[in-house]
């Protein structure tokens, strides 16, 4: 083995390990424990990743890789945009049912726990949502909709009023909460939002904003 394949097979083991720890324990996860269950020592956590927090965002990241990568094929590429966030929203419901919901649920449960606890964690992991999302508003930004094509500022929008629709429904979900919130409900809830004008509009509030600073 290569001094780069054992490099990578060390920074996978701890990023296994992170999820499984930071899963059960939040913001009562020890850097020691993590280490322990990858078959390692802190030093190679400092080596590999600089600090316990970055290993945090480097897992989160590396957790969500696939999920945006799935989304590119769940979502048609010359579809408009309707037809997008309908893709997008039957694939979310799909990922409810998969045998790492729970898991995941269990992670962004921690993660909050975390940051409520650790502001500097707290930026690091919503600098690096920000980076994940800018793919999802990439992927709706072009797209036609009512005669027109949608901007970035408006696929932003349109993808924060996204995230927080699908967050709550797939807590719900899993929590046995949501009966009855199928794919079809998924998808007819996400075609309203991005059908309704206070999402979706002309950018001249953005830039009255601007113009305004």
């Amino acid at each position: 083995m290569t001094r780069a394949e054992a490099k990578e097979r060390n920074r996978r083991a701890l990023l296994d390990a992170a999820f499984q720890v930071v899963s059960r324990k939040g913001y009562r996860a020890r850097l020691e424990e993590i280490a322990e269950r990858a078959g390692m020592t802190t030093g190679a956590v400092y080596s590999l990743f600089g600090s316990k927090n970055n290993l945090v965002v480097a897992m989160v990241t590396d957790y969500q890789l696939p999920h945006y990568e799935e989304i590119d094929m769940a979502v048609p590429a010359g579809a408009d945009l309707l037809e997008a966030v309908d893709g997008f929203a039957r694939h979310y419901r799909r990922s409810c049912d998969a045998p790492n919901a729970l898991p995941a649920l269990s992670l962004q449960i921690a993660l909050m726990d975390m940051s409520l606890q650790d502001p500097e964690l707290r930026a690091q992991l919503g600098a690096s949502v920000q980076t994940q999302e800018r793919h999802l508003i990439a992927l709706f930004t072009g797209r036609s909709h009512n005669g027109d094509i949608v901007t970035s500022h408006q696929a932003q929008r349109l993808v924060t009023a996204l995230r927080a629709l699908f967050v709550g429904l797939s807590q719900g979900i899993i929590l046995g909460l949501t009966h009855g919130a199928d794919e079809q409900y998924f998808a007819d809830a996400a075609r309203a939002l991005a059908s309704d004008v206070t999402v979706i509009h002309h950018d001249a509030d953005a830039s009255e904003h601007h113009g305004s600073e």
